[in-house]
């Protein structure tokens, strides 16, 4: 971004349009970066007349302190001097109230003996005395990034980036809807995506660019603009730009007069290749701070950052978090964002409303109201008092303060899980006759879609439940010969494992046998 007083828009005919560079700057460009390169070495005082030269043959001298702003962040400036500047002044001025200088020759003579004081030279003294001062600063090196056709690209950028640190609305329609969405969420930004209806679709090239929009709100509609927020909505631009297509239309506070800033993948606006100074990284907010709790819980449950979009009525919806169910592990996936793989049979979405505007919350609040058929659990703020509401919308409420608590959530999906448990064993044959000798319920589970809990009241007529594992009967006795009292319980489990045990502890008792441990090194088989 550049500082407001290089923001280069026209009003005409009471529009917004910003002034870009384009390819006849280039050659201007080329200039800037040449004078701060061919200044590496002396003063910012030197190098700022250098500047000043070149604004004085520009057509625009605010195009040319933009160039040279977005250098000035590549460049490196350090106090040139022999001793601290700091050292310097006290002696000198030490030195000047011992000899009462009031002649150049009395000036002189405080600095020779200010030099002898600190070791070093009047020279030195002289010209450490002032050179921590920014004017006098050295630009010792410039690490830019920029070649000319770069510069103007940033500068275009950045000059957009600007204009929407005003804005109080900002209208988008992408290509790439997911990375737009995934951006206002890893940005703290509030938002609500609208699906157009035919008429509003116009005669884009792509309908994927333009049957829906996504509403961002911008910092001004706060109680309270801050510039936090209003840098984070402006760098959203940067992921706007970086789409095929794109368009973009921002209601602009221009001093108190309210202007529509329009812009789109036609405009002269792209990311440059450099990566920026400072990444946008997640927020330590409520969202990043519960997800990360949550990834340590022991759950049946996976969490899903950013699911898949809710239709409310002509409004999409996208919550914060799903929650999907993965009895014994099946299909287990890291918690990030949803692949195109789909989701489990039960799916339970996860809402964190912790904006404090009325305007959004009673956007989210009328959202609630036109889903159907969701799970849904809500997190609320309890400064918001809404919770009732929520509650009256047959949608589960969890009030928090400052975090949400996990022991809150987790107590929730435990009921739907004991509820699915339920309904998944009444499901379930009375007796089931697996083909393997040997099976872990685990996997049995697994293989028919339910939890180990829901096989409890099933029969095995082919098999013995020894623990957590179903058994022939063969199987047994034919492990009673191979294991006897006496035997190693290494050689005893290498038996267990060919024939398909994963745990030997159960099996072991079941066949009558315990282990007499031998300190660290062992133990042998005796019988109970």
């Amino acid at each position: 971004m550049l500082t407001k007083d290089l923001l280069r828009v026209s009003r005409a005919g009471g529009g917004y349009h910003l002034q870009f560079a384009d390819r006849e700057h280039r050659p201007l460009a080329a200039r800037v970066i040449g004078t701060y390169q061919g200044h590496v070495g002396e003063s910012r005082a030197e190098l700022e007349a250098a500047v000043t030269e070149l604004e004085r043959g520009a057509d625009d001298f605010k195009l040319v302190r933009g160039l040279s702003a977005l250098l000035e962040r590549d460049a490196t400036f350090e106090t040139d001097a022999e001793i601290d500047p700091e050292r310097a002044r006290r002696a000198a001025f030490e030195a000047a109230e011992a000899v009462g200088v009031v002649t150049e020759d009395e000036r002189a003579m405080a600095l020779v003996r200010a030099g002898e004081s600190l070791g070093v030279s009047a020279d030195d003294v002289a010209g450490a005395l002032y050179a921590d001062l920014e004017e006098r600063q050295v630009l010792i090196e410039l690490a830019s990034r920029w070649e000319p056709d770069e510069l103007v690209a940033q500068y275009n950028l950045s000059l957009a980036q600007t204009a929407l640190f005003d804005a109080t609305e900002l209208r988008v329609r992408s290509s790439d809807p997911k990375a737009l969405v995934s951006a206002i969420k890893r940005l703290r930004l509030m938002y609500e995506i609208r699906r157009l209806e035919n008429d509003e679709v116009g005669e884009a090239p792509d309908r994927g660019i333009a049957e829906r929009e996504v509403i961002v709100t911008g910092p001004t509609h706060l109680f309270r603009a801050t510039r936090r927020y209003g840098t984070r909505f402006a760098r959203l631009l940067r992921t706007v730009a970086k789409a095929e297509e794109w368009r973009l239309e921002a209601t602009i506070d221009d001093r108190g007069t309210e202007r529509t800033l329009r812009l789109s993948h036609e405009d002269p606006v792209r990311v440059p290749d450099a990566e920026p100074v400072a990444e946008v990284s997640f927020d330590s907010g409520v969202e990043a701070d519960f997800a990360a709790r949550f990834s340590t819980l022991d759950l049946e449950w996976d969490l899903v950052r950013e699911p898949a979009p809710l239709a409310t009525g002509t409004r999409v919806m996208i919550p914060d978090f799903a929650f999907d169910y993965r009895p014994g592990g099946s299909a287990r996936r890291d918690s990030s964002d949803e692949s195109d793989g789909g989701h489990s049979e039960f799916r339970v979405y996860f809402e964190i409303m912790g904006f404090w505007t009325p305007e959004y919350v009673e956007k989210k609040l009328a959202q609630l109201s036109d889903l159907e058929d969701v799970e849904l659990i809500v997190a609320v703020d309890e400064s918001l008092g809404v919770g009732e509401e929520i509650a009256a919308r047959d949608f589960r409420a969890i009030p928090y303060s400052g975090s949400v608590r996990l022991k809150d959530v987790a107590g929730v999906l435990r009921e739907y899980e004991r509820q699915l448990v339920a309904e998944s064993a009444a499901a379930l044959p009375d007796e089931l006759c697996p083909d393997e000798d040997v099976l872990s319920l685990e996997a049995l589970a697994g293989r028919r879609g339910v939890s180990e809990d829901a096989l409890v009241d099933v029969a095995f007529p082919d098999h013995v439940r020894v623990g957590r594992t179903l058994v022939r009967p063969a199987v047994l006795e034919s492990l009673a010969d191979e294991i006897e009292a006496g035997m190693a319980l290494a050689d005893a489990e290498k038996i267990l494992e060919a024939a398909g045990f994963s745990d030997s502890s159960a099996i072991l008792s079941e066949l009558g046998y315990r282990v007499e441990w031998e300190g660290l090194a062992g133990g042998t088989l005796v019988e109970r």
